[in-house]
């Protein structure tokens, strides 16, 4: 790692971690490097790696402080930064395709949506449909996938009063990004459609649907094939 380059910087994050801060903007560009990343940490730190923490344009690695020193980890890290390059086999991973019923009912911002895009109702859902989605992040909630990034015709900002109940299967955007919710929970996202996907099951390995990295394309579906998938037909209920 060149200490002439501005990135990637090392930085300390306590007794037991450090973030690699290897981009500073946001880009799907960068996601392949994120996950080259990832796997060479694992490959380095073998069972002293306790977990990673990937975002946008950082990694955070935690590591048992009981097997090696700060200063061993950072040492780790730019072995695995040496010479890294992008994954290209993540580029090539399977699109996961999620089906969503996009109706006033279930994502009551489809109005909004329209307003802002100068689109109708059809290109608007088009607009959504049309572009494969890279996974940057996983947080807020258990599976929440962050995806990006949305047609800029789309891009809208959050809700000045979030919700405090958004169903699970909710699908959202907001700026340039895109969402599914998990599970019902409060949320400030702009809701345009509901998918029939579990997206977090304790049953399933690694429990979540979407991993960081994944490639995912929306799907639209009708009311009757949304059904038919299990999806729940519960009208969004209105703020308070």
């Amino acid at each position: 790692m060149s200490r002439e380059l501005p990135l990637p910087r090392l930085e300390h994050a306590g007794i037991d971690a450090w973030l690699v801060r290897l981009f500073n903007e946001i880009d799907e560009a960068n996601m392949p490097w994120l996950t080259a990343l990832m796997r060479r940490c694992e490959t380095t730190f073998g069972a002293a790696l306790v977990d990673m923490v990937p975002s946008y344009t950082t990694l955070l690695v935690h590591y048992d402080p009981l097997a090696l020193s700060s200063h061993e980890a950072r040492r780790y890290l730019e072995t695995a930064l040496s010479g890294l390059a992008p994954d290209e086999e993540g580029g090539r991973a399977a699109v996961k395709e999620l089906p969503v019923w996009y109706d006033d009912s279930v994502g009551p911002e489809l109005e909004r949506l329209e307003r802002v895009s100068g689109l109708d109702r059809a290109g608007v859902i088009e607009a959504h449909c049309a572009h494969e989605y890279r996974v940057f992040a996983l947080g807020f909630a258990p599976g929440f996938a962050f995806m990006g990034s949305v047609d800029e015709r789309l891009a809208v900002p959050r809700l000045e009063t979030p919700r405090q109940r958004v169903p699970a299967g909710s699908v959202a955007v907001t700026g340039r990004q895109t969402a599914a919710y998990p599970r019902l929970s409060p949320g400030g996202w702009n809701l345009i459609g509901r998918t029939s996907a579990i997206l977090f099951d304790r049953q399933r390995e690694g429990f979540s649907l979407l991993r960081v990295g994944d490639r995912v394309r929306f799907v639209s579906i009708d009311r009757v094939e949304f059904e038919r998938l299990g999806g729940d037909l519960s009208p969004v209920e209105e703020r308070s």
